[in-house]
């Protein structure tokens, strides 16, 4: 990066998938952004924003939500305002989880599923979860304020066997060797 990088301001996180076949339940897949604070930037998420919530100061929030995949385009978007976002965060995780109500399913179970991290039309991140096809849930994007107050993007696609009451409590763990 150059000396003249303002850094990461506002990312958006797009996520799709098909329907699944008639006759079958349909699939759920959420996006879901923790943020942590400075001092416990790999411990509990300061707050989460998914399906039916925003951030406490309005600069995460889920612009689109698909319960079945049935959307045109990407069926759930979620805007990150990184520039707005207060002093005291150092970090923020996005994931997708796969909802379990209907029975156990993994990304090899979900058509198609394909996510996107993007800045502007810039294409941050791309990925069919292939890498991580036994997985329930996983961490596709995280962003890290550096000492100068820039964020700096990572990008990785890592699975977990979570459901999504635990996923929450997991997603923002340091990555294990």
């Amino acid at each position: 990066m150059t000396g003249f990088s303002k850094g990461n301001r506002k990312v958006e996180v797009g996520l799709k998938w098909d329907p699944s076949p008639a006759g079958r339940p349909p699939t759920d897949l959420d996006i879901i952004a923790a943020t942590f604070v400075s001092g416990d930037a790999y411990g509990t998420p300061a707050y989460l924003v998914h399906f039916d919530s925003r951030s406490p100061d309005g600069t995460i929030f889920l612009n689109r939500d698909s319960t079945d995949g049935r959307g045109f385009g990407w069926d759930e978007v979620m805007t990150l305002e990184l520039d707005r976002l207060g002093s005291q965060y150092a970090r923020v995780v996005v994931g997708v989880v796969i909802q379990q109500q209907t029975g156990h399913k993994t990304f090899a179970d979900v058509l198609n599923p394909a996510m996107r991290v993007r800045e502007g039309y810039t294409v941050l991140s791309e990925d069919d979860f292939a890498s991580v096809p036994a997985a329930t849930a996983a961490t596709i994007a995280e962003f890290v304020r550096d000492e100068s107050g820039r964020w700096n993007f990572h990008a990785g696609v890592h699975g977990f066997d979570e459901d999504p009451s635990t996923f929450t409590r997991v997603m923002g763990r340091a990555p294990q060797p």
